[in-house]
């Protein structure tokens, strides 16, 4: 697959169809960081690009045959944005008066480790697409997926700033925001 335009056409819908779910999550991200301030914006943008550049190394990886990581230990990934959920909801339980969600994803790290348990899943895809393009191919997805992390951010950002959007959340972010980081980790265990 040499020819440009149809290696960006075929690395836009990857992108697209294997990170629908990640823009939900964005929102929510940064709901957070306009709602109590943690992650901040330009963290929640570096985690993304930390976060999809891991799944891209270790698809890459994977593609020339280094299966460094077994296909069942991908779904324990889930267990992260559980994790980060169920201390979201235990310290909402802890402080019932505050009106603020607590915060679920709190830096760059986290945002990172979030984005990575969601699109364990991606790297399934992304192997062997990996293993059938050539290097300028590669380049090309690369570009059109770092591309798509900033549209998917600022979508994201977009979302998480509508009024309707953030009077939910104040109201029930507390519960909403760990709830969706706990659903999102069964669906990458189930």
């Amino acid at each position: 697959m040499s020819d440009i335009p149809a290696a960006a056409a075929t690395a836009a819908g990857m992108f697209i169809g294997t990170n629908v779910d990640d823009l939900l999550v964005l929102t929510v991200l940064f709901l957070s960081a306009r709602a109590q301030g943690s992650p901040k914006p330009w963290q929640v943008w570096t985690g993304q690009y930390l976060g999809i550049a891991a799944l891209l190394a270790v698809s890459g990886l994977a593609a020339l045959g280094l299966s460094i990581i077994p296909d069942e230990w991908i779904r324990l990934l889930g267990l992260v944005p559980i994790a980060l959920g169920v201390r979201g909801l235990i310290m909402a339980v802890r402080d019932r008066e505050s009106h603020d969600p607590p915060p679920v994803a709190t830096g760059m790290l986290s945002v990172a480790a979030v984005t990575i348990a969601n699109g364990a899943d991606n790297v399934s895809v992304y192997t062997p697409v990996f293993r059938t393009i050539g290097a300028d191919a590669f380049a090309v997805t690369i570009a059109v997926f770092a591309a798509g992390v900033a549209l998917w951010c600022l979508a994201g950002s977009w979302l998480g700033s509508h009024r309707k959007i953030i009077e939910l959340v104040e109201r029930y972010g507390r519960w909403l925001v760990p709830g969706v980081f706990v659903l999102i980790g069964l669906i990458i265990l189930i």
